[in-house]
């Protein structure tokens, strides 16, 4: 049994996998003034609630995109299991052919989420993760990373909008009765789910232009549930892709 571990920029996604079976997901807030001892007890009562024993946790692998919180990560997860925690970076395998001009400079995300999509989905293939930014990656009919977009992520819009106008109130994501809005708060909702919705349609269309075949879409993150049922292309959702992904890399790397 491995623990792995997907850190954001906003959350921590903390998951437990046996025999290629992921046994539960959880999500931590990222908080950078958090010791290991902390991140320990939080990680410790994950896994008492899900009634895990820590004796049959053999290993552990992490992706982080927050180089500062890798260290209490490992340090926490060594203090709970006892065992050496891998980290996704430089001399880890992954098996991606990355063929952008400095590979060294994709994030520990991205290489995830692209190994697990290529082992699971047909290709060519647009892997959309929706967290504090929303990143696009292309991987082409031979399975090569090709590229990508980043664009700022939903909350991080909403942020930015409300905390820079002085009458727009902060707002829950819940989607609204209809597009065209009749109130403030239901305006603004309808212009960050369905704009990032069409913003996501407009981008994966004009990605299928310079593609030579029909790619699939795939779907992840923790506000992708909240925009994939608003978007027009048949997109599909996966929560899981980024610890099957890290399963993979820890298959690949480990003994």
């Amino acid at each position: 049994m491995i623990l792995a571990i997907d850190v954001g920029n906003t959350n921590i996604v903390f998951g437990c996998i046996e025999n290629q079976k992921i046994l539960f997901t959880e999500r931590l807030s990222t908080d950078h003034a958090k010791t290991a001892f902390e991140y320990a007890i939080s990680f410790h009562n994950i896994l008492e609630i899900h009634q895990i024993d820590t004796g049959d946790i053999t290993g552990a692998i992490i992706a982080s995109v927050v180089p500062p919180i890798t260290s209490h990560l490992k340090e926490a997860v060594y203090k709970v299991t006892g065992v050496d925690t891998m980290v996704v970076g430089p001399g880890i395998r992954t098996g991606l052919n990355i063929r952008m001009d400095n590979p060294a400079q994709v994030g520990a995300d991205l290489i995830v989420g692209a190994v697990a999509g290529i082992a699971q989905y047909p290709c060519p293939l647009v892997l959309v993760d929706m967290g504090t930014a929303t990143t696009i990656t292309v991987i082409d009919e031979k399975k090569n990373y090709i590229g990508g977009m980043i664009l700022p992520g939903i909350r991080v819009s909403l942020d930015s909008l409300t905390s820079r106008t002085s009458q727009l109130p902060r707002i829950s994501l819940d989607p609204p009765k209809n597009l065209i809005g009749t109130n403030t708060i239901d305006c603004m909702r309808s212009g960050i789910l369905y704009g990032n919705a069409a913003c996501l349609d407009g981008m994966i269309d004009r990605i299928r232009g310079e593609l030579p075949e029909e790619p699939t879409i795939v779907a992840t993150g923790g506000l992708a549930k909240v925009i994939v049922p608003l978007c027009r292309n048949h997109i599909i959702l996966d929560d899981d892709l980024l610890l099957r992904g890290l399963m993979l890399i820890y298959e690949k790397n480990a003994g």
